[in-house]
Order: C-alpha cells, then sequence, then structure tokens
C-alpha cells in the first residue's frame, strides 16, 4: 500500500499537514486534487501556498514539482486564484 510519504513532493510535515485536513492516502489527494487540498489546507491551517500547490500537482503527477512546466504552473495558481477568491 502506498502512503502519502512514498509520493514525490511530500515529506513528513506535508503529509501531517494533509492528514490533518482528512487526506491521508493518495488516493484520496488524487481525488481531492492539489488545488482543492491548498484551499482546504488554506481554510483548516491557514499555509497553503503556492509552493504547496506545485509539489501537491507534482505528487498527484508522480514526479517532483520542479518538473511542472511554467506555464502550467502559471495556470494552476491562476485556478487556485479564481477559485479560492470567487468560493461562495
Amino acid at each position: 500500500m502506498t502512503v502519502l510519504k512514498d509520493l514525490p513532493n511530500i515529506g513528513a510535515q506535508l503529509a501531517k499537514r494533509l492528514e490533518s485536513i482528512g487526506v491521508d492516502t493518495p488516493e484520496k489527494l488524487k481525488a481531492l486534487g492539489s488545488v482543492s487540498a491548498v484551499m482546504k489546507l488554506n481554510d483548516t491551517l491557514g499555509n497553503g501556498c503556492y509552493n504547496t500547490l506545485y509539489a501537491l500537482e507534482g505528487a498527484i503527477r508522480g514526479y517532483r514539482w520542479h518538473q511542472l512546466p511554467k506555464q502550467e504552473r502559471e495556470e494552476l495558481k491562476k485556478k487556485l486564484e479564481t477559485r479560492y477568491f470567487n468560493k461562495t
């Protein structure tokens, strides 16, 4: 069974933060998605950021966040800003 810390970009601290919002398996992370996960981290712990967004997206895809193309990072950032600041 794969655990969160087995995914790229997720160390012990990020795994604990994710577990505190109910994301305790890679499958739950993938189902929630990186943008929604960061929104929940912000709402619950007040500590989600763009680097966390990129790390989670890379983890979902199975590679280091540094490999995310700049354009995709910008799209993720825009998606987060749009969803987070326009939530009802």
